[in-house]
């Protein structure tokens, strides 16, 4: 890929948000970052924050806090799609300080984790997927063989495993030539507030003989396909921005 098309790739991974943020706060940890109006609905609405300007403290158990805010950010359509799924909300130490509502990280800034996994056949090619159509996020894009967030309470390898299987079909212990390919971040605006995401990347030969095949309704299609079909596919943006960092993360560009 030439160098002015992969500098403004990282570019739309690196940016900072739309507008005014203020930290999120529980004692004195960093948790994630709320626009300054939400802080002030949020305490007008009698939830458990005290918006101090320069600041939102969480009040109260952290746990049970972060519950009702996250569904009253969904009641109020201003969350995600509700998953009941759990995530860790850590500091900005990377201590785990309790964890909250799937929906709800994006409006309140909190950092999530992931993993993908790029597959490739014994012939070099590359397995990819197409997101479901009726995705939430990114619906029809291509993606990486899998990928997939860190739940509460999850180590990377756990998820790793889960979600191959839940994703591709796949048994861990089935593929070749496992390999860590370090992490990436993703910081930038979305629809529902602001994303920041660490990815740690993976990837493995996929023997001839497996073919993925999903498991939990979230792929459209698998398709394998060789180097100059995915650069093109690159090129044309077809990709999700974190499936394309992390493919050519794995290319070694």
């Amino acid at each position: 890929m030439n160098a002015a098309w992969l500098e403004r790739l990282r570019a739309r991974a690196d940016q900072p948000p739309l507008r005014p943020r203020v930290p999120l706060r529980l004692a004195s940890a960093v948790i994630g970052s709320v626009e300054p109006g939400l802080g002030d609905q949020l305490e007008a609405a009698g939830l458990p924050v005290a918006a101090t300007g320069d600041a939102v403290v969480l009040q109260g158990e952290a746990d049970a806090s972060l519950a009702r805010i996250a569904r009253w950010l969904h009641e109020h359509g201003l969350a995600s799609r509700w998953r009941d799924e759990l995530l860790a909300v850590t500091d900005d130490t990377g201590r785990v300080q309790a964890a909250v509502e799937r929906a709800a990280v994006r409006p309140l800034g909190i950092t999530t984790f992931a993993v993908h996994l790029v597959g490739r056949d014994p012939a070099g090619r590359w397995w990819l997927q197409q997101r479901a159509l009726d995705k939430a996020t990114d619906p029809g894009r291509w993606d990486t063989l899998m990928g997939g967030l860190v739940a509460d309470r999850e180590s990377l390898q756990q998820t790793l495993e889960r979600e191959t299987w839940e994703e591709a079909g796949l048994r861990l212990a089935d593929l070749e030539e496992l390999r860590e390919h370090g992490a990436l971040t993703v910081r930038r605006p979305v629809a529902e507030g602001y994303m920041v995401e660490r990815m740690a990347v993976y990837s493995a030969r996929v023997p001839a003989h497996l073919v993925p095949e999903n498991q939990d309704g979230e792929v459209e299609r698998f398709e394998c396909v060789d180097e100059p079909a995915l650069r093109a596919r690159l090129a044309a943006d077809a990709f999700t921005l974190e499936a394309a960092l992390v493919l050519l993360r794995v290319m070694g560009e």
